[in-house]
């Protein structure tokens, strides 16, 4: 599933239905059958119940989401998936408020996911440093 590419939401959607075929795909993808610690690369790993790991060395919990994009946050990575095919796949780019509605998240939640992306993905800032204001009677 890593290098296939995706025509459609409905095609993204279908490879992945749920959040577990979400986080196997991401596991595959980050680790490829030997999870590493991100807190400590040589530490020993534990497997731990719902999707967990524990770094020996460290302590420390962690998962697939870990020091990546997805870190924190209580976002479906289904979503997540889909917001990242929707920014990176059309030439236009889209706004929070349509990402919001696209994948039923708040606007607030659909602008973090934004920034996050666009910074991940090494995409710029749509502003050129062209700012256009309008003037609007004031009516009292």
């Amino acid at each position: 599933m890593i290098n296939q590419e995706f025509k459609s939401i409905l095609d993204l959607i279908n490879a992945f239905p749920d959040e577990e075929t979400c986080i196997r795909h991401l596991e595959e993808l980050r680790w490829d059958g030997n999870i590493i610690s991100p807190f400590d690369s040589t530490s020993k790993v534990y497997n731990c119940s719902n999707n967990k790991y524990r770094c020996k060395n460290t302590s420390k919990y962690f998962n697939v989401k870990t020091a990546t994009l997805f870190n924190k946050t209580k976002v479906k990575l289904q979503k997540w998936f889909i917001a990242i095919w929707l920014v990176t796949s059309h030439k236009k780019t889209i706004s929070s408020i349509q990402l919001s509605r696209d994948i039923h998240v708040t606007q607030k939640t659909a602008w973090l996911m934004l920034q996050r992306i666009r910074s991940c993905f090494g995409m710029e800032n749509d502003l050129d440093n062209t700012v256009e204001a309008y003037k609007t009677p004031i009516v009292e």
